[in-house]
């Protein structure tokens, strides 16, 4: 498959809407929904003509980043860079999803320098904000707050994937040519095997007992009920709801019956 100019922009483009920072998909800048391979995946092949197998391998690569999380301005690797350049190149090269992991990961990991730039250089609009502080000139502090480091971002964004996705599916496309056969199974084997460390990091996190339960649950209905994962999801987010709404209504009851006590005290040593 060729990528065209055109299409590699717009491949930058949704890296860019996906980056932690930009407000147009997001609630006040912070991860968007095309943050993530799976959608990120999507898109691309819709733009490259085929958005089933944009789904599918940006599926695959979602996998191993499933427990991913930026906490504190942190980013240990870069799934919107994977999800979307990634995604491309295997496209480009045909390969299947499990190869489509190995070759997304190390986009993840150059994707963080990206990040780390993208932070760097926007302290210099940090000071500018702050002389527009001392001025008291407020227009300037909202402009430099959103503007300048848009334009940044989208420059530190859609140049660089746009450049790999064009120059690189070609590349791409031919190592893997050469790779054929017996390397380019073992790729497919070690990419089988990457999602189970995302999988063994979401698990960790639910192991608590008062969530463990609820997998559980999820687990016989699929595996041994037959249910399909689309009626369990359905059925966890009604649970999930009224869960929350039972456990919201006994904590602001709890308060409440700890009071009473206290001020019915109050009322007879007043008596008193």
């Amino acid at each position: 498959m060729h990528i065209s100019f055109i299409q590699a922009v717009l491949i930058g483009i949704v890296y860019y809407l996906g980056t932690i920072g930009t407000p147009w998909l997001s609630l006040l800048g912070s991860i968007s929904v095309v943050y993530k391979p799976l959608v990120a995946g999507t898109l691309v092949g819709c733009i490259l003509g085929d958005p089933v197998q944009g789904c599918i391998i940006g599926a695959a690569i979602n996998m191993p980043y499933i427990a991913f999380i930026s906490a504190g301005g942190t980013a240990p690797a870069d799934p919107g860079l994977a999800g979307t350049v990634g995604t491309a190149w295997a496209m480009a090269a045909g390969v299947t999803p499990a190869a489509a992991v190995t070759i997304a990961l190390p986009l993840g990991l150059l994707g963080t320098m990206i990040w780390v730039a993208h932070m760097t250089l926007d302290v210099a609009f940090v000071h500018m904000a702050d002389k527009a502080a001392d001025e008291g000139n407020l227009e300037k502090i909202c402009f430099l707050h959103v503007v300048p480091p848009q334009i940044l971002m989208f420059c530190l964004c859609v140049i660089p994937a746009t450049v790999a996705t064009f120059y690189g599916a070609d590349a791409v496309s031919g190592i893997i040519a050469m790779l054929s056969g017996k390397p380019l199974h073992v790729l497919e084997v070690i990419g089988g095997l990457l999602p189970a460390l995302g999988i063994a990091m979401n698990l960790r996190s639910i192991s608590r007992p008062g969530t463990l339960l609820f997998y559980m649950v999820g687990f016989v209905l699929v595996a041994y009920v037959g249910m399909p994962v689309i009626a369990v999801a359905v059925l966890g987010a009604i649970i999930a709801y009224f869960y929350t709404t039972l456990l919201y209504k006994n904590g602001q009851a709890a308060p409440a019956a700890e009071g009473a006590p206290a001020v019915a005290a109050d009322d007879d040593e007043e008596d008193f």
